[in-house]
């Protein structure tokens, strides 16, 4: 299945550049080493996914995911920097899997960077082809905003985890997890957000984690508030929290699936079980039980197909606990990591999705009306941007509780890692002037810039898991209504549309959080420097990408994707149509 060991792609990376060394990070402030700010943009972004404070190997190239990666090779990075340096305000940069492979002169509206990340002709689009490639020097993972310069930490991910968790709470509860526990796997860079995910929704969570650094890790940035030596201790605390109806939160170092069977060993039943390990990669991202982290990963460099045996197997009793726990009264779904899939191709596990992906649980209604994980990052580097921007949300949607709630709480208890970014699910809903959601807040910040009142440019640009911007039968359109999860034109129209709309940065993936050959999906950025130009990009990106979500979901037949459609005049031209000959 993987004929390559981990260590050759290690090996052609070659030594961190010198000029990451300098870095570490972003620079910051208004003086600027580009031609403009939309290059600039593109040069700080990239250097904040490989802050250390925001990756998980930077000097590895790998943002987060086990092998996401912000740059093919140290030589390719340094390659990168040179021609944004150079890049003409007319120009665009192409960036084929993390390696510049050429620049043309385009004009002042296009993008400056294109980006495709692990995209495989269907056949061939496997792990196994991949790895060979990758081997070789040729290709490399992108994951999501890892390869697209989106990558803002942690924080990235933990609005959409918190949504989740407070529509199941909505769904199960009619309130918050306030004295429910929820247990799961994984504190890596994504995964990490769980935690305070839960414990912003007033619940207790044990998280299973293998290596003993991240656990620490996110004790420190305040994404974990303690760490257990044993089971026994982190059940004691989750207990005594539970009882007194507080939130916690605590880490154990064990791997998921041991945590899991033991918990149904003792009949320690949770209200709620999940996961976000990284299986999508059996080889490079997810360890078996049985063996040390060191152990593992020199199985891995030793024999790679032993390896993927036993994380395979390792899955496959990790799923069935997740089953059982079901089958004993815990709500479970399944956070996007494609496990179920995994066992299902791997080891013919038919029952493997009888417990539903978030998306479909929890997140479609949402999608439905073109709401998704906005996000933004201050290239001045300066926190007192954000909260200027926070103030600019608050302005905007006073009537919104939800979303007053979540600043107040990001304001309260998320920690800026690199770049000080926020992040809010923002949608298409238009106001009386036919303004959408996220057009509405572009526009007032490029306002703001201009006026002085944030210190330099920001830019927007959000996770690849949006309404609109991916196909991935395991996770964002499992079981679509129409039966159209596989379907790929989606996010390759949503890519040419942002494009033309004038988005500064387009990226197209393949492979994400579920793996290679499991999904496709787009990205974008835009600056918001001040300028009349970036106001009309931000009103045309910040239409059409939500709307993207909007046209997909309605043409799916989700009543509430054609209900925004008619709220927000969304033309969808086979409906009207059909509606002009009576059909149903």
């Amino acid at each position: 299945m993987h004929d390559q060991p981990s260590s050759a792609v290690e090996d052609r990376l070659g030594e961190p550049s010198e000029q990451w060394r300098r870095y570490q990070g972003s620079p910051t402030g208004m003086d600027i080493e580009c031609k403009g700010w939309r290059q600039e943009a593109a040069l700080r972004m990239l250097n904040n996914n490989l802050d250390p404070e925001v990756a998980e190997r930077p000097e590895d190239l790998v943002v987060y995911g086990g092998t996401g990666r912000a740059a093919r090779s140290w030589d390719a990075y340094d390659v990168i920097l040179t021609e944004l340096r150079e890049l003409d305000d007319d120009e665009t940069l192409l960036v084929q899997s993390g390696k510049p492979v050429g620049k043309f002169q385009t004009h002042e509206r296009a993008p400056r960077v294109l980006i495709a990340n692990s995209n495989l002709v269907g056949h061939w689009d496997d792990w196994e082809h991949f790895h060979e490639l990758e081997a070789q020097g040729k290709i490399m993972y992108g994951q999501m905003t890892a390869g697209s310069w989106a990558y803002i930490g942690t924080q990235g991910i933990i609005q959409g985890t918190y949504e989740t968790l407070a529509e199941l709470a909505r769904q199960e509860y009619g309130s918050d997890l306030r004295g429910k526990l929820v247990v799961t796997g994984g504190l890596g860079g994504m995964s990490g957000a769980q935690p305070l995910a839960v414990t912003m929704n007033h619940g207790v969570c044990i998280a299973a984690e293998v290596k003993a650094d991240r656990i620490q890790r996110r004790v420190e940035t305040d994404y974990l508030m303690d760490a257990a030596d044993s089971l026994d201790e982190a059940l004691e605390k989750a207990h005594e929290a539970l009882e007194a109806g507080e939130p916690y939160s605590v880490g154990v170092q064990m791997n998921a699936a041991d945590m899991l069977e033991e918990l149904l060993a003792r009949d320690e039943i949770p209200d709620v079980v999940t996961d976000q390990t990284s299986a999508h990669d059996e080889l490079e991202g997810y360890y078996p039980s049985g063996y040390t982290v060191e152990e593992a990963d020199q199985l891995r460099d030793d024999d790679s197909e032993a390896y993927v045996e036993a994380s395979l197997d390792t899955m496959e009793r990790h799923v069935q606990a997740i089953l059982d726990l079901q089958d004993r009264g815990a709500i479970a779904f399944e956070y996007g990591n494609n496990i179920r899939g995994q066992v299902q191709t791997h080891r013919g596990m038919t029952h493997a999705f009888d417990f539903p992906g978030f998306v479909p649980a929890y997140i479609r209604p949402m999608f439905c009306r073109g709401r998704g994980p906005f996000r933004w990052a201050a290239l001045s580097g300066d926190p007192e941007d954000i909260y200027r921007t926070d103030e600019a949300i608050r302005e905007l949607f006073p009537e919104n509780e939800s979303l007053m709630r979540w600043i107040d709480l990001a304001q309260e208890q998320v920690s800026f890692q690199g770049l000080p970014s926020r992040v809010c699910w923002l949608g298409y809903h238009t106001d009386e002037e036919g303004l959408t959601e996220r057009a509405r807040f572009a526009l007032k910040i490029n306002e703001l810039v201009a006026a002085g009142e944030i210190s330099a440019p920001v830019v927007v640009t959000r996770d690849h898991l949006d309404a609109g911007s991916v196909a991935s039968p395991n996770r964002e359109t499992e079981a679509m209504r129409d039966g159209t999860d596989a379907v790929a034109d989606w996010p390759i129209l949503n890519a040419l549309l942002n494009t033309a709309a004038g988005a500064d940065i387009v990226s197209v993936h393949d492979g994400g959080g579920v793996g290679i050959g499991n999904s496709l999906h787009s990205n974008n950025h835009v600056v918001l420097d001040g300028t009349d130009l970036a106001a009309k990009k931000a009103r045309a990106v910040f239409t059409t990408d939500p709307g993207m979500g909007v046209i997909r979901h309605a043409d799916a037949g989700y009543e509430d994707a054609l209900d925004e459609a008619t709220q927000s005049c969304v033309h969808v031209p086979m409906r009207e149509y059909d509606a002009e000959r009576g059909d149903e």
